[in-house]
């Protein structure tokens, strides 16, 4: 049990669905230089780093196991320091491993390299994992008087106090052991078989009487284009290639879910959702008070916009390809990376020349890969690596709008992650329903520039829908997933699912969510076979959800102007890392996430919107 979340390789705050675009002409897009972690799989730096934390945790193994009770609060300190020196040293591995996978899912040779080192890392913590099962065992009154009597280990209360929220269900050393070992057989074999049959996949797209082989992420983005028939080409061709694999899908899924239950069962956790609720360092109740919040709000904030997009489109009814599709008008104009690169770091510097200035890092040293290119992890994602290296951004960048506020979104996570460094590899990270606040800030900062700048009241009308649509993706959409997950784990309780009736839980909670501005064709049953959250990361979603809304609530302050010195106030926040839950985060700025106003607050931001739109 560690109380470092791995970070997540995916970023479902943009829509996978995204608009489509073409880079402008002649222009080349960075890609990253992962040599800042490792020159290549068989250097030797790595190699040795292996061989070196794998010395180190035998040794602090035969120095520590069994003997914790035992040591002075700066003994104990002294071990926890050792015990995140290694972990960063393997950390820094994984982290090469995931990038370089994520770069190139189709290279068997980066396949085969993730496993090996997925293994070689999971045998190096066995001799870890005794640290974080032993401290679990030991007395509140015990701990606490080692703290109280060193400074030393009174730094390390955060990281402890998180620890312990997985006490009341940890299980016997020997089955933590087991299923910490078994995990390069389990959940992450079929993680990596689901990341490679999609990287692997290619959908047919007939246009002009002439059919295309395009990667996922090519046909998703054509489910933007402004023209229907070429919208409803490339769902066709999406239902047919998720279509065909569905089986498989299914069968992972299944599995998944399955040994989720098990694990829960032995770990005692009341509901499929609670343990990813915990490591969120968020209580059940909270976020019961958001999805409840949210799926109240269907009605005035995704029903009423899409019927009102359906008006505006002149059709009776939308299709599942008509949700993203862009407005009348909505000429969407191609932004060259440049001008991407200055709008974002122009309105960051707007807010914060100093969140501006650890931004242009990104762009000034090669840590951003958003090139097009086969086999590349679709989507977009900040991987924070660890502490002593720096994050790394991955972006597919199409040269719209939307890739801008990707990008702001991104470098919002990445400029987080930098700032809360300073808090050491295993309090740096952020429970996942802090870690979006950045990240979508950062979008909220660019896209309110963005929109002051534009001067055409058209356009403006078509950015503020733009945007709606966004938050839309964000809120309604990421709170439909959750909701899918949790039918779908309660379903697979009482057995195995077929893709039918899988099929049947996903449309049932599209209709709720997007309203009945919708008339959705059957295969559109097959879609939720492309989230990927699904199968890495159960129950994230709402995470998305919950950095938006507190956003919302959050930039509402900063407008107002009611929080002094809020820019500094909002930075210190961001260095806090995982330090703080999210009761003392926001005690600065008046914000509760434990009262149902604050929901309700952030969602009238949306609605707002709406009604700015419905009244021009």
């Amino acid at each position: 049990m560690n109380a470092r979340s791995p970070a997540p390789l995916q970023d479902l705050a943009r829509d996978t669905e995204a608009r489509i675009g073409a880079i402008p002409a002649g222009e080349r897009l960075p890609e990253w230089d992962l040599r800042d972690l490792y020159a290549r799989p068989d250097d030797p730096a790595l190699l040795a780093d292996l061989d070196a934390a794998e010395r180190a945790a035998q040794v602090f193994e035969a120095a520590h196991a069994g003997r914790l009770a035992s040591l002075s609060g700066d003994a104990l300190a002294a071990a926890l320091r050792e015990y995140e020196r290694i972990e960063e040293i393997i950390g820094r591995v994984m982290s090469y491993a995931q990038l370089l996978f994520s770069g190139d899912a189709q290279n068997a040779e980066n396949g085969r390299f993730y496993q090996t080192m997925q293994e070689r890392v999971t045998g190096i913590g066995s001799h870890l994992l005794f640290l974080t099962l032993e401290l679990n065992r030991l007395d509140d009154s015990l701990l606490e008087g080692r703290i109280a009597g060193s400074a030393a280990l009174a730094r390390w209360r955060p990281w402890l106090r998180d620890l312990r929220v997985f006490r009341p269900h940890q299980l016997s050393d020997e089955v933590e052991k087991l299923l910490h070992e078994k995990e390069v057989t389990g959940r992450s074999a079929w993680n990596r078989l689901f990341d490679e049959t999609v990287a692997h996949m290619r959908v047919p797209v007939t246009r002009d009487g002439r059919t295309e082989e395009l990667t996922v992420s090519a046909a998703l983005n054509l489910l933007s284009d402004g023209n229907r028939a070429v919208r409803e080409a490339a769902a066709t061709g999406v239902s047919k290639a998720f279509g065909d694999n569905i089986r498989l899908f299914s069968l992972i899924t299944n599995t998944l879910a399955k040994d989720k239950e098990i694990i829960d069962g032995w770990r005692s956790y009341p509901r499929p959702g609670t343990s990813r609720n915990r490591a969120n360092m968020v209580e059940d109740e909270v976020v019961d008070a958001l999805v409840s919040a949210v799926v109240e709000s269907y009605p005035r904030l995704s029903h009423r916009y899409y019927a009102m997009k359906a008006r505006w489109l002149g059709l009776d009814k939308l299709k599942h390809w008509d949700r993203n599709a862009p407005l009348p008008g909505d000429v969407d104009r191609s932004i060259s990376w440049e001008a991407a690169q200055e709008q974002v770091l122009t309105a960051y510097a707007a807010f914060s020349p100093e969140l501006s200035a650890l931004g242009r890092d990104f762009f000034d040293k090669p840590w951003i890969d958003a090139a097009l290119r086969p086999g590349k992890a679709s989507g977009a994602f900040a991987h924070p690596t660890v502490p002593s290296a720096h994050p790394y951004l991955l972006l597919n960048y199409h040269g719209k709008t939307r890739d801008v506020m990707t990008l702001a979104h991104e470098l919002g996570h990445g400029v987080h992650q930098r700032l809360a460094a300073g808090q050491g590899y295993l309090m740096s990270g952020t429970p996942l329903t802090l870690a979006e606040t950045a990240s979508v800030f950062g979008e909220m900062l660019t896209f309110r520039a963005m929109l002051d700048a534009e001067t055409d009241p058209a356009r403006r009308r078509l950015m503020l829908a733009s945007k709606v649509e966004d938050m839309l993706n964000t809120v309604v959409r990421q709170i439909a997933f959750y909701r899918f997950e949790t039918l779908l784990h309660d379903a697979r309780g009482k057995g195995e699912l077929s893709s039918e009736e899988i099929a049947n839980l996903w449309m049932r909670v599209q209709a709720e969510s997007l309203g009945p501005a919708f008339d959705f064709t059957g295969d559109y049953g097959v879609y939720w076979s492309y989230v990927p959250h699904f199968v890495h990361t159960p129950f994230y979603v709402y995470a998305y959800a919950f950095g938006d809304c507190l956003v919302n609530a959050l930039y509402g302050v900063y407008q107002d102007g009611s929080v002094p010195d809020f820019a500094a106030k909002y930075l210190d926040l961001l260095r806090a890392g995982g330090t703080l839950r999210h009761k003392e985060l926001l005690a600065p700025f008046g914000l509760d996430a434990s009262d149902p106003r604050f929901w309700k607050r952030g969602l009238d931001v949306i609605a707002g919107f709406i009604d700015e739109l419905d009244a021009n």
